[in-house]
């Protein structure tokens, strides 16, 4: 964490021994160690939060994007729908207006074989 070598700790001992005394060493040890854990625990708490927060805001965005794909989904299945109804509904239509000209067509070949079959007037 700190990147302390043994060199450096043995500086460190010999200095506080010089500062604060052979007696009060085993004293400051502990109350370092203690400080120590403290922070440790502080810091894996706030980690713990900073990643429950997170973990939270991903649940929600997914939730989020899972309703907008099923409303997605729900609207072009409407879509599909109604194209289809359409589809239907013009091919009726069409259908409709073919036998309609097939009608069309059957009575003009039917007023073409009767008019064929009427003699010509010759006197003119």
């Amino acid at each position: 964490m700190f990147d302390i070598g043994m060199p450096e700790l043995i500086v460190i001992f010999i200095v506080a021994l010089i500062v604060f005394g052979p007696k009060k060493l085993p004293e400051l040890g502990k109350a370092l160690g203690k400080g120590l854990g403290e922070l440790k625990r502080a810091l894996s708490e706030v980690k713990e939060q900073v990643e429950s927060e997170i973990e939270d805001a991903t649940s929600d965005i997914k939730e989020a994007v899972t309703d907008v794909k099923r409303q997605i989904e729900t609207e072009i299945e409407e879509t599909g729908k109604t194209v289809d109804e359409t589809i239907q509904e013009t091919q009726k239509e069409l259908e409709a207006e073919a036998e309609s000209l097939d009608k069309t067509i059957k009575d003009i070949e039917e007023e073409e074989r009767h008019v064929k079959s009427v003699p010509e007037d010759k006197s003119s």
